[in-house]
């Protein structure tokens, strides 16, 4: 049996606190909005909700899928919220956010698979806060072609869809997404008029030749802009740690997704998804 490896110094993070940070989460809860920033257990809520930025999960928190590496409930999901995306724009609004990134659970049980939730909400967003940016992160739809583009013509500055992981750990790490889907997923994206944007997390067993071939793929599909950050096991059902990448590595693969051509590589540690989003928004030159 594998032992759990021990944290190194590198990975420890402050206890949220502040006053934008307090004004956020009493906004969350009192109008009962699920964030992958609690859930996901996020060591940059903190900065992040101090900067005017946050990250908000839409169509519930029970996912029909049940990934290896994620705390996000898995299940049989209520019943759509049609009032949701009202909410969520008053929401915003309320925070007054500068950048909002939404994301969701997977709903593999609706007929569009939740594509006209995220359309709404992104529209209620603008409508209610002009001059809000906005970044989705979004489910790969299973590929539908059709519902990735009406969701990308919502009206957000950048679309993200997560490959998560390199080919060979994605067979065993994610539930029902597969590596080549979601490079799918990613070239529709980079098809429409937004920012194309991916992430991955190191740290599960994989090689460094497989983390560069992996942004290699990225950038062959379009993605623009990368996050690597390291897995940390939310309890102990989850994936176990193989490894804590040095910062020297995670420098490493910044440097070279650089020579490969991304605008923005964000590489470290404590790095996520939504890390540092603000500064992602435009298409530069």
């Amino acid at each position: 049996m594998d032992k759990a490896l021990r944290k190194p110094h590198w990975l420890k993070s402050s206890i949220p606190s502040g006053k934008e940070y307090r004004l956020v989460r009493e906004i969350v809860e009192d109008n009962k909005l699920h964030t992958i920033c609690t859930s996901g257990h996020c060591p940059n809520m903190d900065e992040c909700w101090g900067r005017g930025t946050a990250t908000l999960m839409i169509l519930g928190d029970i996912c029909t899928r049940s990934c290896g590496f994620c705390n996000v409930k898995t299940g049989r999901p209520l019943p759509v919220d049609l009032q949701e995306p009202i909410r969520v724009a008053k929401s915003v609004k309320l925070m007054k956010l500068k950048h909002c990134v939404l994301t969701s659970v997977d709903r593999d049980d609706l007929d569009d698979l939740g594509a006209t939730v995220w359309i709404d909400t992104v529209k209620e967003i603008k409508k209610q806060s002009p001059h809000t940016t906005i970044e989705t992160l979004i489910p790969d739809f299973d590929g539908r072609s059709e519902l990735i583009d009406d969701v990308c013509n919502a009206g957000q500055e950048v679309v993200s869809h997560n490959l998560e992981t390199v080919r060979r750990i994605t067979l065993w790490a994610r539930s029902r997404a597969k590596y080549e889907l979601s490079l799918k997923t990613l070239k529709a994206i980079a098809s429409s008029n937004v920012v194309t944007k991916s992430g991955i997390m190191v740290g599960l067993g994989e090689t460094q030749d497989e983390v560069l071939e992996t942004l290699a793929d990225m950038r062959q599909v379009g993605v623009e802009i990368v996050t690597i950050g390291q897995y940390l096991q939310p309890t102990k059902k989850h994936l176990m740690v193989k490894e804590y990448v040095t910062p020297e590595q995670f420098e490493f693969y910044k440097q070279k997704g650089l020579e490969l051509g991304f605008r923005f590589v964000e590489s470290s540690p404590m790095v996520r998804s939504s890390y540092r989003a603000e500064k992602h928004v435009s298409k530069g030159e």
